[in-house]
């Protein structure tokens, strides 16, 4: 080989590294201009700092009355003779998932409070935000697994314990936690299939599906889709089921002689009506509408209703307005006021 044409061969092969090294560079670059977001800062509920002492205190008495409250309906109806009909197993479920719901959400707005900074890592972020749809939709199907209970009871009495029969019941509870299961799991892996690439803010106090897909630098198009469609059926179809239940079970109300009757049986359903009129509510004026034309300060005030106040409310408000219930809970406390006098 001449010496032009070594010269030419080390002049190809250079020209060929140094291009194989730009393209490594571009490359690098690229990855540190759309790098993978690690960790989230929360915006909170509040950026006033005179606020977050108040509020510490108020989440924090409100996260308490919910754990003792649920896990005492639990407790009174596991060892309350009484209480073994279907719908206090149904509502023990409701108990549970509403314990757990909190449980999933205030600790770490909690936390935030006291912290100068709200970080959440991508995987803890992830994870809660599994376990809020798993529970809000459980919460919706278990809401739907009552009224129909309340229609077998109230329409067909003297066939209530053959329908609502052990197995039925059973059946029933895991339909809802495999509803949750399956929309936990859809919302959650195609929000992990999206890029996040900064900013990594979360305009809210925890990580909600709309917050997070404003944050994502690639396409949100499936995501939006979902949440429309996923959210709209489970909504939807709960809300027909519960109100077919309760057209027969005021059909059957209004057909009862005695007022005292119809006061009676309306009174085992008000409580129900009440719990899902305020969680229907909240979750229709968030969810059922397009993630663009959302107003993050009234999803606040509104998700704070459903997150922290409503599994505060439900046990009183099954607690308060339900006879046996209350009867249980005056027997253990004048067992425990006797043997503390003893």
């Amino acid at each position: 080989m001449s010496n032009n044409g070594k010269y030419y061969f080390v002049y190809c092969v250079s020209s060929f590294l140094h291009r194989v090294a730009s393209l490594k560079l571009c490359k690098t670059m690229a990855s540190l201009n759309h790098s993978t977001v690690t960790l989230f800062i929360l915006e909170g509920l509040t950026d006033q700092p005179e606020l977050q002492v108040f509020l510490f205190v108020l989440f924090l008495g409100i996260y308490v009355v919910t754990v003792v409250g649920n896990l005492g309906m639990i407790l009174l109806i596991g060892i309350g003779p009484q209480l073994k009909s279907p719908m206090y197993y149904f509502l023990s479920n409701l108990s549970f998932v509403d314990l757990c719901y909190s449980s999933a959400i205030t600790p770490k707005l909690l936390v935030n409070f006291i912290e100068d900074k709200n970080i959440i890592s991508y995987n803890e972020c992830m994870t809660q935000l599994f376990f809020f749809c798993f529970f809000i939709v459980s919460e919706f199907y278990m809401l739907t697994a009552m009224a129909y209970d309340r229609y077998v009871a109230i329409c067909s009495p003297l066939l209530y314990n053959v329908i609502m029969s052990p197995r039925v019941c059973c059946f029933l509870a895991t339909a809802v936690y495999t509803m949750g299961t399956f929309a936990a799991l859809v919302h959650t892996s195609c929000m992990v299939r999206l890029s996040f690439c900064g900013p990594n803010i979360i305009k809210h106090y925890f990580c909600d599906i709309i917050p997070l897909l404003k944050l994502s630098c690639s396409s949100t198009y499936l995501d939006e889709l979902l949440l429309v469609v996923v959210g709209t059926f489970n909504v939807f179809s709960t809300t027909i089921a519960i109100f077919i239940s309760y057209a027969f079970i005021l059909s059957s109300i209004l057909s009862i002689q005695s007022a005292e009757g119809r006061s009676k049986a309306f009174s085992t359903c008000s409580s129900h009506l009440a719990a899902v009129a305020i969680l229907y509510g909240t979750v229709i004026f968030m969810y059922l509408k397009p993630p663009s034309s959302s107003n993050m300060t009234q999803e606040k005030v509104a998700s704070v209703f459903y997150t922290t106040v409503i599994p505060m409310l439900n046990p009183l408000i099954y607690s308060l307005r339900n006879k046996d219930v209350k009867d249980v809970l005056k027997k253990i406390m004048r067992c425990t006021m006797h043997n503390t006098s003893m």
